[in-house]
Protein backbone atom coordinates (compact mmCIF):
# COMPACT_ATOMS: atom_id res chain seq x y z
CA UNK A 1 0.00 0.00 0.00
CA UNK A 2 1.37 3.45 -0.88
CA UNK A 3 2.58 5.67 1.96
CA UNK A 4 0.03 8.40 1.27
CA UNK A 5 -3.15 8.03 -0.70
CA UNK A 6 -4.86 10.79 -2.65
CA UNK A 7 -8.65 11.11 -2.50
CA UNK A 8 -11.03 13.13 -4.68
CA UNK A 9 -14.48 13.60 -3.12
CA UNK A 10 -17.59 14.71 -5.02
CA UNK A 11 -21.09 15.45 -3.73
CA UNK A 12 -24.16 14.79 -5.87
CA UNK A 13 -27.85 15.51 -5.51
CA UNK A 14 -29.52 12.84 -7.62
CA UNK A 15 -32.85 13.40 -9.33
CA UNK A 16 -35.76 11.56 -7.74
CA UNK A 17 -36.19 8.19 -9.45
CA UNK A 18 -32.67 8.20 -10.92
CA UNK A 19 -31.03 6.70 -7.83
CA UNK A 20 -30.74 3.08 -9.10
CA UNK A 21 -29.11 4.15 -12.37
CA UNK A 22 -26.83 6.61 -10.56
CA UNK A 23 -25.71 3.90 -8.13
CA UNK A 24 -25.03 1.54 -11.03
CA UNK A 25 -22.87 4.08 -12.88
CA UNK A 26 -21.08 5.68 -9.92
CA UNK A 27 -20.63 2.62 -7.69
CA UNK A 28 -17.40 0.71 -7.13
CA UNK A 29 -18.05 -1.48 -10.21
CA UNK A 30 -19.69 1.23 -12.31
CA UNK A 31 -18.69 2.98 -15.52
CA UNK A 32 -16.57 5.61 -13.79
CA UNK A 33 -14.62 3.01 -11.83
CA UNK A 34 -14.07 1.02 -15.03
CA UNK A 35 -12.73 4.10 -16.79
CA UNK A 36 -10.40 4.87 -13.87
CA UNK A 37 -9.30 1.22 -13.61
CA UNK A 38 -7.53 1.53 -16.95
CA UNK A 39 -4.80 3.35 -15.01
CA UNK A 40 -2.54 1.41 -12.59
CA UNK A 41 -2.42 4.46 -10.27
CA UNK A 42 -6.15 4.13 -9.53
CA UNK A 43 -6.95 2.28 -6.30
CA UNK A 44 -10.73 2.23 -5.83
CA UNK A 45 -14.03 4.13 -5.76
CA UNK A 46 -16.52 4.23 -2.93
CA UNK A 47 -20.10 5.47 -3.23
CA UNK A 48 -21.80 6.75 -0.07
CA UNK A 49 -25.55 7.49 0.27
CA UNK A 50 -26.73 10.02 2.86
CA UNK A 51 -29.23 8.46 5.28
CA UNK A 52 -30.75 11.79 6.30
CA UNK A 53 -31.04 13.56 2.92
CA UNK A 54 -32.67 11.55 0.11
CA UNK A 55 -30.78 11.64 -3.16
CA UNK A 56 -27.53 12.97 -1.64
CA UNK A 57 -24.40 10.94 -2.43
CA UNK A 58 -20.64 11.19 -2.09
CA UNK A 59 -18.15 9.55 -4.40
CA UNK A 60 -14.66 8.90 -3.07
CA UNK A 61 -12.02 8.10 -5.68
CA UNK A 62 -8.68 6.85 -4.35
CA UNK A 63 -5.41 7.23 -6.29
CA UNK A 64 -1.78 6.65 -5.41
CA UNK A 65 -1.03 10.39 -5.76
CA UNK A 66 -2.50 13.71 -6.78
CA UNK A 67 -0.14 13.91 -9.77
CA UNK A 68 -1.25 10.45 -10.96
CA UNK A 69 -4.89 11.55 -10.81
CA UNK A 70 -4.12 14.80 -12.63
CA UNK A 71 -2.17 12.94 -15.34
CA UNK A 72 -5.04 10.49 -15.82
CA UNK A 73 -7.59 13.29 -15.99
CA UNK A 74 -5.51 15.19 -18.57
CA UNK A 75 -4.84 12.17 -20.76
CA UNK A 76 -8.47 10.98 -20.64
CA UNK A 77 -10.15 14.40 -20.77
CA UNK A 78 -12.34 13.62 -23.79
CA UNK A 79 -13.67 10.34 -22.37
CA UNK A 80 -14.13 11.94 -18.94
CA UNK A 81 -16.11 14.87 -20.36
CA UNK A 82 -18.23 12.64 -22.60
CA UNK A 83 -19.22 10.40 -19.70
CA UNK A 84 -19.85 13.43 -17.49
CA UNK A 85 -22.26 14.86 -20.09
CA UNK A 86 -23.97 11.47 -20.45
CA UNK A 87 -24.58 11.34 -16.68
CA UNK A 88 -25.75 14.96 -16.22
CA UNK A 89 -29.41 13.99 -16.58
CA UNK A 90 -29.16 11.87 -13.41
CA UNK A 91 -28.27 14.73 -11.10
CA UNK A 92 -29.60 18.11 -10.01
CA UNK A 93 -26.29 19.23 -8.56
CA UNK A 94 -22.65 18.14 -8.56
CA UNK A 95 -19.91 19.75 -6.47
CA UNK A 96 -16.28 19.00 -5.76
CA UNK A 97 -16.01 18.50 -1.99
CA UNK A 98 -12.24 18.51 -2.11
CA UNK A 99 -8.91 16.88 -2.86
CA UNK A 100 -7.39 15.16 0.14
CA UNK A 101 -4.32 13.21 1.14
CA UNK A 102 -4.50 10.47 3.72
CA UNK A 103 -2.26 11.06 6.72
CA UNK A 104 -0.26 7.92 7.53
Amino acid sequence: MPRSIFLVAWEFQVRRGAEPRFEEIYGSAGLWAKLFASDPAYLRTELQRDLRHPGRYLTLDYWISESAYDQFHASHAAAYEAMDRQCEELTEREALVGRFVMIP
